[in-house]
């Protein structure tokens, strides 16, 4: 026996009819058309509002960023130990001198050279901020600070 498409029909309680709510009490679901009374669940848009309920209890878990983070960004920092190793004697050290010797990302925000190791050449500093002990001694390597 061949089947053919018109022939086909649905097996038995393979589609279940949707519930009608709301269509008078002669149908069973009348009036408040199992809703209850009152709250928030028995009027309109209700349910989904609930949804967000126990969210407060899960942000309240989760760790907060404490401290403070400053917009001013920080000069970066360049030991003398750095300097003796990329400059050679005479040279003058800026911002975009160490950037384009690759020690410095972004000099724009500034750079700040620090006593870190020995410096025994002879360099000229200009465009950065130094440190007191790191001044005294690029001095006593025979260098100078233009500010």
């Amino acid at each position: 026996m061949s089947l053919a498409a018109h022939t086909i029909t649905k097996n038995n309680g393979s589609r279940r009819t949707a519930k009608r709510v709301g269509r008078g009490n002669g149908s069973g679901k009348g009036t408040y058309s199992s809703r209850g009374l009152k709250g928030q669940r028995s009027r309109s848009g209700g349910k989904g509002g609930l949804k967000r309920l126990g969210f407060k209890q899960a942000l309240q878990k989760i760790p907060k960023l404490r401290g403070f983070t400053s917009l001013q960004p920080k000069s970066e920092l360049v030991t003398l130990q750095t300097l003796e190793r990329i400059c050679s004697a005479g040279d003058v050290v800026t911002p975009k001198f160490l950037k384009r010797k690759g020690v410095v990302d972004k000099p724009q925000f500034g750079v700040k050279i620090v006593l870190k190791g020995e410096l025994s050449k002879k360099v000229i500093v200009k465009d950065c901020k130094v440190s007191k002990t790191a001044a005294e001694a690029i001095t006593k390597a025979g260098g100078e600070i233009i500010a």
